[in-house]
């Protein structure tokens, strides 16, 4: 009698759908400390012509079983491996708070390995890696992290039962140490920067994003109307900037668009 051999891991799935093989430019979100992928669920699929790929780290939602990445450099590594046959068009990273900075780390690691390096990174209500780590949730304990999960939970729309922000805490937790250990200092990176300010974030104030300024030669600063969680919705003047910085590319019909019309 044969003894069943273990079936294989199937490889982490590090976006939570797949990109669309016709869409001729991509855009890669990346999650806030605590949260997964689907906290972009009320974007579009499409930006114009740009694909919205929403990216999935490990230790939340369908990848609860995974170990955590532990620091963004970590993270940036296992992501760029798993991108590289999705890096054969133009695309852009963008992420909030703390999801800003690893598109930061990724643009860096991708520099460092040759690969194919973003068309824009956007950086939406978060401080330039010189002058961080900043943000008063890293300052809180535990107690003050449940209460800030389920106020974050309730703003995604959901019911922030016991379990569900018991599961939660330990990601955000996790989340916010890679934020604190994140100290790369002063860098230029080789791709251009837009930095999105929000009027009335409080969390990160947006007088605070200048630094981002000195991290690319091809930068630049906007301020848009609404508070740190503005972005959820995805309103138009933030899809417009999307759009501005992608250049032509974003207004290309696909290749279904085409053999429709």
């Amino acid at each position: 009698m044969t003894t069943p051999q273990p079936r294989p891991k199937k490889p982490p799935r590090w976006l939570l759908r797949r990109p669309d093989p016709d869409a001729p430019a991509r855009l890669f979100l990346f999650p806030y400390s605590g949260c997964g992928a689907s906290m972009y669920q009320a974007w579009p699929r499409r930006i114009g012509a740009i694909d919205v790929c929403l990216i999935q780290p490990p230790a939340r939602q369908n990848r609860i079983a995974e170990p955590h990445y532990g620091t963004y450099e970590t993270m940036a590594r296992d992501l760029v491996a798993y991108l590289r046959p999705y890096l054969d068009r133009p695309f852009a990273l963008f992420g909030h708070c703390g999801g800003a900075l690893p598109g930061v780390e990724v643009t860096r690691h991708l520099a460092a390995a040759g690969l194919p390096l973003p068309t824009r990174v956007f950086v939406s209500g978060q401080v330039a890696p010189h002058d961080g780590p900043y943000g008063r949730l890293l300052e809180l304990d535990r107690d003050g992290l449940r209460a800030e999960l389920g106020h974050i939970i309730t703003r995604l729309g959901g019911q922030p039962s016991g379990p569900l922000v018991e599961m939660g805490l330990q990601v955000l937790v996790n989340d916010l140490e890679a934020n604190k250990r994140y100290s790369p200092g002063r860098i230029t990176l080789p791709a251009g920067v837009t930095a999105l300010g929000w009027s009335e974030d409080t969390e990160i104030p947006s007088g605070l994003m200048g630094g981002w300024r000195d991290t690319s030669a091809d930068s630049r600063f906007v301020e848009l109307d609404g508070d740190h969680f503005a972005f959820l919705s995805a309103p138009p003047a933030l899809l417009a900037e999307i759009r501005r910085d992608f250049g032509a590319v974003a207004e290309t019909p696909a290749r279904w668009e085409q053999t429709v019309g």
